[in-house]
């Protein structure tokens, strides 16, 4: 059986701001077929935001082209929906926090999508709130 590689968490905020957007980049170039042209990540507190820029496939901005953005915004938001666990996996990595919240959005002029992550433990949410029916907690590791 060979031993999985070691992964070295980001050991500061750069490094963790760093691991975020490549990590989102990386997803959707896997995914998506292509990736972001920029991208720009903030972590404060109990929050993770990831702006990313461009990145519409030719078959989006063809759609696009023909006036068919709804199109495309519906169809971003069923693949987002779609990654969202591994999505917040990239970010549990790299904060070691657990994500407890996770909400997408995208625009077409100028072309943006905004992942926003809100991170465990918070003073948000009440305590009850973040229990599974077991009494365990509802929050994934």
């Amino acid at each position: 059986m060979t031993p999985r590689p070691t992964v070295q968490k980001p050991t500061n905020h750069g490094d963790v701001l760093t691991a975020i957007s490549d990590g989102m980049v990386s997803l959707l170039k896997e995914f998506y077929g292509r990736g972001p042209t920029r991208t720009k990540s903030y972590y404060e507190d109990d929050l993770v935001v990831c702006v990313l820029r461009g990145g519409f496939s030719r078959v989006e901005q063809t759609l696009l082209d023909g006036g068919r953005g709804e199109a495309v915004i519906q169809q971003r938001m069923e693949f987002q929906e779609v990654m969202r666990d591994r999505f917040t996996g990239v970010i549990q990595s790299a904060t070691g926090r657990p994500v407890i919240g996770f909400m997408s959005g995208n625009q077409q002029h100028p072309d943006m999508m905004c992942e926003v992550f809100i991170l465990g433990p918070t003073d948000l949410l009440d305590e009850h709130e973040t229990q599974d029916a077991s009494g365990g907690s509802g929050l994934s590791a």
